[in-house]
């Protein structure tokens, strides 16, 4: 697969308000990602080779689902700067990623090509409310950080349309359920610069109405509030690891805390 151009294809006009804004907000992202960044080291990739079932931290999790994927077709859609299409290409897939941002576009093809998998990897520029790939053409669907950025029920039916029968779609996505948790969150005076106006925490019922038509396989919530507020605060953003350990214990023990968590991973099937 040939990883040397993006190739664009234009939004639906019912969505180019919105997605221009995530097209703005992406720019800014881009300018703030060194070149230098773009090679993962050894420690990242061991990190999210294999990581276990049990595994504390959201992103490993995801990968644990996604599992071995050598010779299928993966799409990773909102691919941003590449990333994951590299953690999923070392999986052992062939990675189809999209993005709507030709500057975050360039940065994956080029992280594709500094990690050696650029042979796996192609990068598209095209929306995921309205994908150029015909009907049952991929194994798995991955997106991390990605549906609450988008029109869910024009992505739930696309990624239903493009997934093979049986094929898996894996997803990580903020959430906020909890009124006492928006209130705590309307209290901290911090908003990333790269926030487009669109995006927003989803719930659980967006995610369910989203998830009709699949079969949910498997679930896990992830951060209560004490981890999002590690990751803002520098006086405690480097015990963060710590912070996520106990998240795991937590809502071991607690299954009443899990309305708190304001993350889910979930794997769905397609039936």
């Amino acid at each position: 697969m040939n990883s040397s151009t993006a190739t664009y294809v234009p939004a639906t006009t019912d969505h180019r308000t919105w997605e221009s804004a995530e097209v703005q907000r992406s720019d800014v992202e881009a300018a703030a990602t060194p070149d230098a960044s773009l090679l993962i080291g050894p420690r990242k990739l061991q990190r999210y080779a294999n990581p276990p079932a049990d595994t504390a931290f959201p992103l490993e999790y995801s990968y644990h689902l996604l599992g071995d994927v050598r010779g299928q077709q993966v799409l990773d859609i909102g691919c941003g700067s590449g990333m994951n299409s590299v953690l999923a290409a070392k999986h052992g897939g062939y990675i189809t990623g999209i993005d709507i941002s030709p500057s975050l576009t360039r940065l994956a093809i080029r992280r594709a090509q500094l990690n050696g998998v650029g042979s796996h990897v192609r990068v598209m520029v095209t929306s995921a409310h309205d994908l150029p790939f015909a009907a049952k053409s991929f194994d798995v669907v991955l997106g991390i950080a990605i549906l609450h950025h988008l029109d869910l029920e024009a992505a739930s039916r696309e990624i239903h349309r493009v997934l093979k029968r049986g094929g898996r779609a894996i997803f990580q996505e903020p959430v906020r359920n909890s009124e006492f948790v928006k209130r705590i969150r309307a209290m901290v005076p911090y908003t990333a610069p790269d926030v487009s106006p669109f995006e927003r925490p989803l719930t659980d019922r967006e995610l369910n109405e989203f998830s009709r038509g699949f079969v949910v396989s498997r679930t896990r919530v992830f951060s209560l509030p004490h981890v999002n507020l590690a990751q803002v605060l520098p006086v405690v953003r480097n015990g963060i690891n710590t912070m996520y350990r106990v998240d795991r214990s937590l809502l071991r023990r607690f299954s009443s805390l899990e309305r708190f968590a304001t993350g889910r991973v979930i794997e769905l099937i397609k039936r």
